[in-house]
């Protein structure tokens, strides 16, 4: 029976050892709490670190811990101080972090970071390796193990993996400045489904990974040898019912069921009842915004003193990472601030600021949550920010206003906050003026909707939905490998060809038999592919026919000498047993001096962009452009010419990153047809890898074999992935034995 396999830097775990006695207990929250609904029963497992060194477990405890784990289906990779200090210390939060959240400025590229990083990726992947089977379903989390999937895939090549990226995914103008930007791309392209909180960063990916690893991108699926990695955005949810059920039990708790917070709280409301509390909660980050809010505060007060005794900011900074320099220096950044206004703006009864550096237990967050009027969170950059969600979630009598950050994921969800600039005081200045003064009405009106929003789309729907996306693409994938050419079919395929008579075989040029270079000129054949033709060419009963959309001189020069039968430019010429190549289709060549000036002023307006002049058609390549630019350009140039062109009888083709303009009635499949029909073949074999070889599968009779290079849409019965298999499958024909 299959099962799911979880892997995270941390395990849902909680370790403690004391006099050599272990005691493991269930985290609360995040990502345990999400992943509860896929991480249940005997059918999976967890996978990760367990938050102890392997010097700071006792000598003969190891297989202990194993065991406490095991009870919760938790399993533990092993790690070294060293390896925590380059892996997560290091390159995760000392170079990804930063770099993700546009803090370029704090990014170290460090080589030795990144090797431990990749030593330490294996150590999971090899975890994993140990524990999965063929049929298992892997989901690997967050930037800590971006090379997992590729090192999992390399040796299980069937398996099912998804990934979830919970940091933002950067522009590609920032992701680029990584020196490693390539790994990480290919390491990821390991899974079957990459998952992002928003659409934003799920664009920025696919636009990295067309840019930097020149990948054919259809909408959100990457095309990559013989696979299809589907990208997709999954905002994550909070789990609602705990923390409106907790906000409601709060209401009903009697004076002496309080805690001293919910007492004090509850002190100062009843002496200032006009009194507004703000609240702030984030973990003390660079990225949180935290001291650029205090700044904003500042402001507001000096542009509204009319406020000064009337609202009280709390703030509850959570301890992170007090280790990195970056975090030292934000700290104290945020004391000095919290301390020099307090100074500034404090009287006898009021002080303006209430600073928490500390985590709290979860009664007292819905203390806080419950008691303050606005909640305002203003993060510069941040992947989801949940803290938004749950203050929602407690606000039991729809009451409360939240302000939030537009940079924050969760902004795309929550339009009915106010939505700020986080560096915009001024903006921020009138949206505390509007939260203040809000009418209870509009609150309960503008909270209806959310709540109604986050209680349907819960943490709980965003694994299902996740892991429900997941098992349709590994569906997705068994159906396509059915129409595989796989061993078996090209056996049968070969036995057709030499029990039949007379044969006919038409083979595309670039593509699929040559890959695509960046000048067309350059792809000239290989003496390993002269062989192999010259030895198709020589087959008795056996017609051979290259069918290019290649310009006849080039196809003269490469081929004419071996007397190769030859199509060329799409149908409009053919040479056969070497003669010099003769017209197929009567077609004329005047319309080519109106539609040239539009393509020239594309490339000169499309760096790395040229034009490929034929006899009888035009060809604009964009394959050395940048591909969302050449993609673009290519998008407004078919609109341009489409409607140029509409009384002339003439087409556009749109190949593999070239649109080439021509005859309408030239296809190759037409050309293809008039070969066929020459003589009483009983064998027809086409092969192609582009839009433009659609035509010759679409006219060649149902008994034909015809084949796609390439898994892309098709009317071709069956295809390979890739030249080589191409060329391995031609061989076949060739076997004698």
């Amino acid at each position: 029976m299959s099962k799911t396999i979880i892997i995270s830097n941390r395990l849902p775990v909680q370790l403690q050892i004391d006099n050599r006695k272990i005691t493991a207990t269930p985290s609360v929250g995040g990502l345990a709490t999400g992943m509860k609904s896929v991480h249940s029963g005997g059918d999976s497992l967890w996978i990760g670190w367990s938050g102890l060194t392997d010097e700071e477990i006792p000598n003969g405890l190891a297989p202990e811990i194993d065991k406490a784990l095991a009870k919760h289906g938790s399993s533990k990779v092993s790690l070294t101080t060293a390896e925590v200090d380059g892996f997560y210390y290091g390159f995760s939060n000392r170079t990804i972090w930063p770099l993700f959240h546009y803090f370029l400025e704090y990014a170290e590229f460090e080589l030795e970071s990144w090797n431990i990083y990749k030593a330490v990726n294996q150590k999971f992947a090899d975890a994993i390796l140990e524990k999965a089977e063929d049929d298992d379903i892997i989901w690997v989390h967050d930037y800590q193990l971006m090379l997992v999937p590729q090192m999992v895939r390399k040796q299980r090549p069937n398996v099912s993996i998804g990934f979830f990226l919970h940091i933002p995914f950067p522009s590609y103008e920032i992701f680029r400045t990584l020196p490693w930007r390539k790994e990480v791309l290919e390491g990821l392209l390991g899974a079957d489904l990459i998952g992002f909180h928003t659409y934003d960063y799920e664009r920025h990916f696919l636009s990295s990974v067309r840019r930097l690893l020149r990948l054919e991108v259809s909408f959100n699926d990457i095309h990559l040898d013989d696979r299809v990695i589907k990208v997709d955005s999954f905002p994550m949810g909070i789990d609602y019912k705990k923390f409106s059920d907790a906000a409601k039990k709060h209401h009903e708790n009697k004076e002496v069921d309080k805690s001293e917070l919910q007492k004090r709280l509850d002190m100062h409301k009843k002496n200032q009842p006009n009194a507004k509390f703000l609240l702030s909660i984030d973990r003390l980050d660079y990225s949180k915004g935290i001291a650029k809010r205090l700044k904003a505060f500042e402001y507001f007060l000096n542009e509204n003193p009319q406020y000064k005794e009337k609202v009280r900011l709390i703030i509850l900074a959570v301890p992170s990472r007090s280790n990195v320099p970056q975090y030292q220096l934000l700290k104290k950044e945020i004391d000095e601030l919290v301390g020099r206004i307090n100074g500034e703006f404090s009287t006898v009864s009021w002080t303006p600021i209430w600073y928490f550096y500390r985590s709290m237990p979860f009664e007292n967050l819905i203390d806080l949550y419950t008691s303050c009027d606005i909640a305002w969170l203003t993060p510069i950059r941040d992947g989801m920010n949940l803290v938004a969600k749950e203050y929602i979630a407690t606000r039991t009598d729809k009451t409360g206003v939240l302000i939030l950050s537009e940079m924050a994921g969760s902004a795309n969800e929550m339009n009915e906050s106010l939505l700020i600039n986080p560096n915009n005081f001024e903006e921020i200045s009138e949206a505390l003026l509007q939260a203040i003064n809000m009418p209870k009405e509009e609150q309960q009106a503008r909270n209806g909707i959310l709540q109604k929003r986050l209680e349907r789309y819960n943490v709980e729907k965003w694994a299902n939905d996740f892991m429900t996306s997941l098992l349709e693409q590994k569906q997705n994938e068994k159906q396509h490998k059915s129409r595989k050419l796989s061993a078996s079919r090209a056996k049968n395929v070969i036995d057709e060809f030499k029990s039949a008579k007379k044969k006919l075989l038409f083979i595309d040029y670039d593509g699929t038999l040559a890959g695509f270079q960046n000048d067309p000129q350059k792809a000239s054949p290989d003496e390993e592919l002269y062989h192999l033709l010259d030895k198709l060419a020589a087959l008795e009963n056996t017609d051979l026919y290259l069918i290019s959309g290649r310009d006849k001189e080039t196809f003269t020069k490469w081929f004419l000498p071996k007397k190769y039968n030859m199509i060329v430019e799409h149908g409009v010429w053919i040479s056969q047993n070497g003669e010099d190549f003769r017209m197929l289709e009567n077609v004329k060549k005047d319309w080519m001096e109106k539609i040239l000036p539009v393509l020239e002023s594309f490339v000169d307006r499309t760096p790395g962009s040229f034009i490929e002049e034929k006899n009888y058609s035009m060809a604009w390549h964009y394959r050395n452009t940048d591909p969302d630019f050449g993609q673009k350009r290519a998008t407004e140039l078919n609109t341009v010419l489409t409607s140029l062109i509409a009384n002339d009888d003439l087409s556009v083709l749109n190949g593999n990153k070239v649109m080439e303009i021509k005859s309408s009635n030239i296809n190759k499949g037409r050309a293809a047809m008039r070969v066929y029909s020459e003589q009483d073949y009983d064998f027809v074999f086409a092969i192609g890898d582009d839009w433009t070889d659609e035509f010759m599968f679409e006219e060649l009779p149902e008994s034909a074999f015809t084949v796609k290079v390439g898994r892309q849409k098709t009317q071709a019965k069956f295809y390979v992935n890739s030249i080589s298999n191409v060329r391995q499958l031609l061989n076949k024909f060739t076997d004698k034995s």
